[in-house]
């Protein structure tokens, strides 16, 4: 039976072989609350306790970053994406993220391709501080052919159900960016294309990096950084700046009455973003909806605030306020905000 199910595509010892190399790596990503190991049909995990206690849950992929990091033989770094993704999005509601899980759909199953990806993720777990607790990895021959892959990524947090966010966002809050690494994990059909349609891909960038290796660059995991801002109540809405950039992700983290501001001179583009738009002749209105422009993360707060929050986070940046909503758009970019 194994060697007529790897005639049809399918090859078990591999499968066995790849989750024994998975196990350390996951492993090094494990707490005191981890119940159950690797091989298990489920994994077990104690949740901490808290005086009134709410479980948040989030899933992601990484889209078709995928394709670009398998056409250049970088793949590590999507596990830290995926991971990323998940992590940012339970802190974004203001959840402590506890654990995670993967699945990998591939059409042959390689093993050091695998560890490499899985790799990746346990890097991300633990830098998010989460652990991860177990996955699966599905070979299907029929429905991925020439190599290719997926990946999807499972995570849960935890907050007290007094603490979540968004809570207490009113006019006259700030609005702070907290810089990304780069494009993240979001626009990469947009950006494939661009790549494929124009020259950008031969262009090098300013830093000395080709703009593959910039769009490349693995997501920014914020859980370490913000996680204090929101423990210390400084916090009173975050937005995760994801698929659907600024124009559809910082309106989620706002009431219905309320607009975001946004000081279009208060923070300069990265360079990657710039060639992108260049290359493509796209309109700011694109690039707004569709990127995250140079912030990952941006937050509303207190203006009484903003000194600690420099103080606990010098990359962070000013970008805007809170005002009442007129008719129109939840999101409104002006001149000269601060003045």
């Amino acid at each position: 039976m194994t060697d007529a199910y790897r005639e049809a595509g399918v090859d078990i010892t591999a499968g066995a072989a790849a989750v024994e190399r998975f196990a350390p790596l996951a492993a090094s990503t494990h707490n005191e609350h981890v119940v159950s190991k690797i091989g298990g049909f489920a994994a077990a995990y104690a949740l901490p306790e808290l005086s009134n206690p709410v479980v948040l849950a989030a899933t992601d992929g990484v889209g078709t970053k995928v394709l670009l990091a398998q056409q250049h033989h970088q793949v590590a770094g999507l596990g830290t994406d995926l991971v990323a993704m998940v992590a940012n999005d339970l802190l974004a509601d203001g959840a402590y993220p506890q654990f995670f899980l993967d699945y990998m759909a591939v059409g042959h199953l390689d093993p050091e391709l695998a560890a490499e990806l899985v790799g990746g993720i346990a890097s991300g777990c633990r830098e998010a501080g989460m652990a991860l607790i177990g996955g699966e990895t599905a070979e299907m021959p029929d429905l991925y052919q020439g190599g290719h892959f997926d990946l999807a990524g499972f995570g849960v947090g935890v907050a007290d159900r007094n603490r979540t966010l968004p809570r207490g966002v009113e006019a006259g809050d700030l609005l702070v960016g907290f810089p990304s690494t780069g494009v993240h994990a979001n626009g990469f059909s947009l950006v494939r294309h661009l790549l494929d349609t124009t020259g950008l891909a031969d262009q090098p960038l300013a830093d000395g990096r080709t703009v593959v290796a910039a769009l490349l660059t693995p997501t920014r995991i914020y859980v370490r950084s913000i996680t204090p801002l929101i423990e210390a109540g400084y916090v009173h809405g975050l937005a995760h700046i994801t698929g659907g950039g600024w124009t559809d992700n910082v309106p989620r983290m706002l009431p219905a009455t309320l607009a975001a501001e946004i000081d279009v001179g208060s923070w300069a583009w990265p360079e990657l973003f710039t060639r992108m738009q260049t290359a493509g002749e796209l309109t700011l209105d694109e690039m707004r909806r569709t990127f995250n422009l140079g912030m990952g993360m941006v937050a509303a707060l207190d203006p009484e605030h903003w000194s600690a929050i420099q103080a606990a986070c010098p990359d962070a940046v000013r970008v805007g306020k809170v005002v009442p909503r007129a008719a129109g758009q939840a999101v409104v970019w002006r001149e000269g905000v601060h003045e």
